[in-house]
């Protein structure tokens, strides 16, 4: 096959998404298919608007290709276009279903819109596909992504129940420091804590300099500075170090369509604090392998860090659960495969006719 990948900005660019989009990529070359990669402008979102009406982006579009893959957040781009080609959306997260998104309203819009005229959708979680199938009527795959990035990670049962006893509880969380992600929600639950405790925050942090600094003023207010460090962005190596060393790791988004930083933690051991919102409900079992809790509620938050905080038995005994969650989930080559069927059927034209009823497609 030959496929087309269009990505907003470059297809390097540091997010569970995009690290979806190169396990796609490197899964399709291995295959022996031909890859196309078309990375659209960013920027604004009504100058992407309006972009999507230049002849230039319907030139690049206008190749042979077998199937045109999109990642959906560049619908504002690909609105207004309508390529002859079989078109699979590849959506990770709905701006429209961002509760922290200030273009919600009109992306929701746009989105439904640009739906419409995809003949298949791939969701990264079942909780994105009910999101899709809110706005539009397409055939729908879920193809989820994985957690093997570091494996192996060389943490066993034996030094899960080792760490689990040492020194004071040490959190880690990875992901933009941005709203959606809900570090404030997780600084302000730290706070409330008797037990000693250091939070490592691993992500990029120039994305949204003014909640960035918000974050770094409520840890001063609370007299805990010195006990939540930023990293900003680090390389993989980094992030595995960290995780290799942490307790528990917690995810405590506003949103979070599908969650893979609390998937690939797992593999280390660390039981998962995530959120109800989105996707981590279908891999975290509450009171297990990890805790789920509602967005904004630093007080269940809280009290869930402070059982672990205290009872390092169950600590540990979560972790090791943890650990046997993540060894039984797909890998990436699973579900890439999965997801190369997927592309087969659709250029083959293996899809229902756009003006029938949309069903659920497995592949």
């Amino acid at each position: 096959m030959h496929v087309g990948l269009v990505v907003p900005g470059s297809l390097d660019t540091v997010s569970g998404g995009y690290c979806y989009d190169r396990r796609l990529v490197s899964h399709l070359h291995e295959a022996g298919d031909r890859v196309t990669v078309v990375s659209l402008p960013t920027g604004g979102y009504r100058r992407r608007v309006v972009d999507s009406l230049r002849p230039r982006l319907r030139r690049a579009l206008a190749r042979p290709f077998d199937v045109l893959v999109e990642d959906e957040l560049a619908h504002p781009s690909l609105v207004g276009v309508a390529p002859d080609v079989p078109r699979v959306a590849l959506v990770h997260l709905l701006r429209g279903a961002d509760p922290s998104d200030p273009h919600r309203r009109s992306a929701r819009l746009l989105e439904r819109r640009y739906l419409g005229h995809v003949d298949h959708v791939v969701a990264t979680s079942d909780a994105t596909r009910r999101a899709v199938t809110d706005l539009a009527d397409r055939p729908t795959s879920v193809v989820p992504p994985a957690g093997d990035r570091f494996a192996p990670t060389s943490v066993d049962a034996a030094a899960i129940r080792r760490r689990a006893h040492e020194g004071p509880l040490r959190v880690a969380t990875l992901g933009s420091v941005v709203p959606r992600k809900g570090l404030d929600t997780l600084v302000a639950a730290l706070a409330r804590l008797d037990t000693d405790w250091r939070l490592t925050a691993m992500g990029d942090t120039t994305g949204d300099p003014a909640f960035v600094r918000a974050v770094r003023q409520s840890a001063a207010r609370r007299g805990v500075s010195d006990r939540v460090t930023l990293t900003g962005r680090v390389e993989d190596g980094t992030v595995a170090g960290h995780l290799r060393r942490a307790h528990v790791f917690a995810l405590p988004s506003r949103y979070e369509p599908f969650g893979i930083a609390a998937l690939e933690a797992m593999g280390f051991g660390l039981p998962a604090l995530a959120t109800t919102a989105g996707g981590p409900p279908e891999f975290v079992t509450d009171g297990a392998d990890g805790f789920l809790v509602d967005p904004d509620d630093p007080e269940s938050l809280a009290a869930r860090l402070d059982t672990l905080a205290t009872d390092r038995e169950r600590l540990a005994r979560m972790g090791v659960v943890a650990r046997g969650t993540f060894e039984t989930a797909p890998s990436w080559d699973d579900r890439m495969a999965t997801f190369r069927t997927v592309l087969e059927r659709v250029a083959a034209g293996d899809t229902p006719p756009r003006d029938r009823p949309a069903e659920e497609v497995s592949p």
